[in-house]
């Protein structure tokens, strides 16, 4: 008998391979007090274990800072701080400022006409009496019917 030309099947679970992570370092900050925007983040990694840090101002007033450490065996693990304490000041209804101008009287007077119609043209006739008819009433050119 013949040997099979194919090899067992290969378990379709794979442990997928880690790579080596890479070093690295970077930094960024957004400070704008005239928008209230005020932002950052930190990280850096050995290429196992990535250490960081972001914080953000929060519309109460006060900064959120997430420390933070991640890596294959612990996973990412974050720790949450704040500085600073809520405010919530009283916020005042809306007045509208008081009238500070006299509405103005209203005043219609009819307009004055600005144009004037041109009076309708009607040519003079250039002959005087009217003229003579200069056709003759047609004679009849058939005659009464013939008995047949």
């Amino acid at each position: 008998a013949p040997q099979p030309s194919y090899s067992a099947p290969q378990p379709s679970y794979q442990e997928p391979e880690k790579e080596e992570g890479m070093p690295f370092d970077f930094a960024y900050a957004v400070e704008d007090h005239y928008k209230g925007v005020d932002f950052g983040h930190n990280s850096n990694s050995d290429g196992k274990v990535v250490t960081g840090e972001y914080r953000v101002a929060l519309p109460d007033g006060r900064t959120q800072i997430v420390t933070y450490t991640a890596d294959h065996y612990n996973g990412y693990q974050a720790e949450v701080t704040y500085e600073g304490e809520a405010q919530y000041p009283e916020v005042e209804a809306y007045q509208a400022p008081a009238q500070s101008y006299k509405q103005p009287e209203p005043k219609y007077e009819a307009p004055e006409p600005v144009y004037q119609p041109a009076p309708t043209y009607q040519p003079a006739p250039k002959y005087q009496p009217a003229p003579a008819p200069t056709y003759q009433k047609p004679e009849p050119t058939y005659g009464p019917p013939t008995p047949s």
